[in-house]
């Protein structure tokens, strides 16, 4: 049991090493879809309300824990929408705590009745604070007993930061195809707690994510079913690291199924995700989980996230998947994923 605590303890400060610094990431990206791209804000034409919660490694007493609440709709005086995002990040049980407060525009341009194009800015503010007493360091450790020594590192002053984030992106919509790009950290913002004695820059980060509506519906008189599929994917670079998700997402009514794979493009297979979600006119519900295929399966437990969306109205559509505003200014929905 000794021996079995020990190698936990060190696998939590090593996995703990690699979360500095790193973003947040989601699995049901367009669930969280201001998060992923500033673009997207307002882009369901009517007020959103979404909540996600993500629980990371939850087998292992310092899982990662991350909650997302937003909301945004569309400015008819703007041409466009805003948002508004909170996160927090609690990693290790609140040994480093990340809680971020974005503000969101985008723009939305109808360029003809099969393409549009929406660009969007994101302002974040950003707190992180460390929690000392959680944390263990390698003088702290016996090999035979654990944790059972007091540390000599000394605990810094300042055990807040406090920055300004910036990022950008973009979407283009053509009939039944999106394509996006966003870049994050467009400051590279110092994250160091001791910024006048040390360096910590947060790398710019760059998404493209892409992908396709594809109706599979048939009609037989009275019988009817409406089945579309939705390939995408998702590639993101943030200085060295390089990783691409793929896959589909396969809707039948109400229902959704997704699937997905990860890895970097050395195809260091990381997850397999798989997805099921439920969406009505007003209210959409899903659950992913990301099973771990990697060489840290003897080490975690996949993640859990759960996503909740609530529209506060509809708005109106043609069959054409317009949407028609107070102004008669005709504007075309996105018709990307919502999960």
């Amino acid at each position: 049991m000794i021996k079995w605590r020990f190698i936990h303890i060190i696998c939590c400060l090593f996995l703990a090493s690699l979360a500095k610094g790193q973003d947040v990431e989601f699995s049901q990206f367009y669930a969280n879809r201001l998060y992923l791209n500033p673009a997207f804000a307002g882009s369901e034409y009517v007020p959103v309300l979404s909540m996600s919660y993500r629980n990371q490694w939850p087998q292992n007493n310092r899982p990662f824990v991350t909650y997302t609440a937003s909301y945004d709709q569309f400015v008819d005086f703007m041409r466009g929408g805003l948002g508004v995002l909170i996160l927090q990040d609690n990693q290790g049980q609140g040994a480093i705590k990340t809680t971020m407060a974005s503000g969101i525009y985008s723009y939305s341009l109808d360029v003809n009745r099969n393409l549009s194009i929406n660009i969007g800015l994101k302002a974040t503010y950003i707190q992180r604070k460390l929690e000392w007493e959680s944390f263990v360091f390698s003088d702290m450790i016996d090999p035979l007993y654990g944790v059972i020594y007091p540390t000599r590192e000394i605990q810094p002053n300042e055990l807040s930061k406090s920055y300004w984030d910036f990022s950008t992106g973009f979407i283009v919509n053509y009939k039944s195809l999106y394509f996006g790009g966003v870049v994050d950290h467009m400051s590279e913002p110092n994250e160091a707690f001791k910024s006048n004695e040390n360096v910590a820059i947060l790398p710019r980060k760059y998404t493209i994510h892409a992908g396709a509506s594809i109706p599979l519906g048939y009609s037989r008189g009275l019988m009817k079913s409406n089945y579309t599929i939705s390939p995408n994917v998702l590639y993101q670079k943030q200085q060295d690291f390089e990783q691409i998700n793929y896959g589909m997402y396969f809707y039948r009514n109400n229902w959704v199924l997704g699937g997905w794979m990860r890895h970097n493009l050395s195809f260091d297979f990381d997850a397999f995700i798989l997805l099921l979600g439920f969406q009505t006119d007003r209210f959409r519900i899903g659950y992913s989980y990301d099973y771990v295929i990697s060489n840290l399966v003897k080490t975690n437990s996949g993640a859990h996230e759960i996503s909740l969306s609530y529209l506060l109205g509809k708005a109106k559509s043609s069959c054409s998947g317009t949407h028609f505003l107070r102004r008669k200014r005709r504007i075309r929905a996105i018709k990307c994923p919502k999960f």
